[in-house]
């Protein structure tokens, strides 16, 4: 590839190509099985069938006597009919054997009907009393029709029945009605792993303070929140010196390591001490670099050895979060099988202030909500991470687009959820 290295780039590739390339090239990851309890939010590989019937057996959907609706049917306010009790029937303690004709269980809701009763009658249409012999009796009030407040087998999900399908988002009621019908293991698309290279040489870890002519690292904590945000297995943070062949080192490793994922913060733009692209294209390829957007101009990515994806993200924070949602953050939902689209919740206002963009180039515009107006933050330097802080979200200015002006409306990608 050209060095551009305090040349500049002689061209840039429009975002829309970048995106047709990342599309044809990253596909989902292989599948991998998982304890049901550890299921939710991953993505199934396949179909899931029920395994057994929910409920497997007939229960009672009421609190009340389980009995043959037959004995009710000349029932009345005024001439109760009496039926022996003779048992009771509750969740996981059924009552032993069957009963017959003129007579009933109590019974709760949730507890299997016991056999030779078709119905429940509900509790307030009945009262206990002591029956002539002294045994215990239930004076029915009102008839009930076969089959009243009787939960049938199967009647959520019969056995052998599809529950899931493959491609879906497992949510915490598609984990809990699985466990029901006795799936104890699924496969689901493997999440992938990202490793996040921090390179130069001003930067001080996380927690520290700064000082001198150096600067506290914030793009590693940006990047790693945002992984697992787009449903990254795990996220590992190296930091690498603005050395060739640290960088080197550095890129090789990750490949070595199984990586899914690497992310390269800083070292991709254009000058003396930007060593990420060469070292790109001698380890692998790169596919692009330097991309028709504002901000991050100088981002690009590419594929180690075995087809790896690795994007190189500008150091500029703002820049970096631009080009991460753009291009890694969608092949990192690929890679698991989730939507590639951006996973903000998205709102139309109308513009406030004049949004100035440039034909030919993609803006990343923060933006500032209220009500149902938004304004463009004052601000458009990529390094001013606080201007992230300050927006409600961001307005993406297409391409083809010159200026949005005021009074017409656009879509805002929201930060919070």
């Amino acid at each position: 590839m050209r060095d551009v290295r305090m040349r500049g780039f002689r061209e840039h590739t429009t975002v829309e190509r970048a995106l047709e390339i990342l599309e044809q090239r990253i596909q989902r990851l292989g599948d991998e099985p998982v304890p049901i309890a550890r299921s939710a939010g991953r993505v199934a590989a396949e179909f899931v069938l029920a395994r057994a019937s929910v409920p497997h057996f007939a229960r009672s959907a009421m609190d009340g006597y389980a009995l043959a609706a037959e004995a009710t049917f000349v029932a009345a306010a005024s001439a109760p009919v009496e039926l022996a009790l003779v048992g009771a029937s509750f969740p996981g303690r059924p009552h032993a054997g069957a009963i017959r004709r003129g007579e009933a269980v109590r019974i709760t809701t949730g507890a299997p009907v016991p056999e030779g009763a078709d119905a429940v009658l509900m509790a307030e249409h009945a009262e206990e009393a002591a029956g002539s012999g002294g045994a215990e009796v239930v004076r029915v009030r009102q008839p009930v029709p076969p089959g009243k407040h009787i939960a049938v087998i199967g009647e959520d999900v019969l056995a052998g029945a599809a529950v899931v399908s493959a491609g879906r988002r497992l949510r915490p009621q598609d984990v809990g009605v699985l466990a029901s019908t006795g799936v104890a293991e699924l496969r689901v698309v493997r999440r992938p792993s990202v490793r996040i290279l921090i390179t130069g040489d001003e930067l001080l870890p996380p927690g520290s303070m700064p000082s001198g002519a150096c600067i506290v690292d914030a793009n590693s904590l940006v990047l790693s929140a945002l992984a697992y945000r787009d449903g990254a297995e795990d996220v590992t943070v190296a930091y690498v010196p603005d050395r060739r062949e640290a960088v080197r080192g550095a890129l090789s490793s990750s490949g070595a390591s199984g990586a899914d994922v690497v992310l390269v913060s800083g070292g991709s733009s254009v000058g003396s001490e930007d060593h990420a692209p060469l070292v790109l294209a001698e380890l692998g390829e790169v596919a692009v670099h330097g991309v028709a957007m504002r901000p991050a101009k100088p981002a690009g990515f590419g594929f180690l050895a075995g087809g790896r994806p690795v994007f190189l993200l500008p150091g500029n924070p703002v820049s970096c979060l631009c080009a991460y949602e753009f291009f890694a953050g969608p092949s990192i939902r690929a890679l698991g099988g989730l939507p590639r689209a951006w996973p903000h919740r998205r709102r139309w206002c109308v513009v406030a202030s004049k949004i100035v963009s440039a034909p030919g180039r993609v803006d990343y515009v923060r933006v500032r909500v209220d009500g149902d107006r938004v304004f463009p933050i004052a601000t458009s330097g990529a390094s001013i991470l606080s201007s992230t802080t300050r927006a409600d979200g961001a307005v993406i200015v297409p391409g083809e687009q010159e200026a949005i002006g005021e009074g017409a409306e656009v879509e805002v990608l929201l930060y919070d959820a």
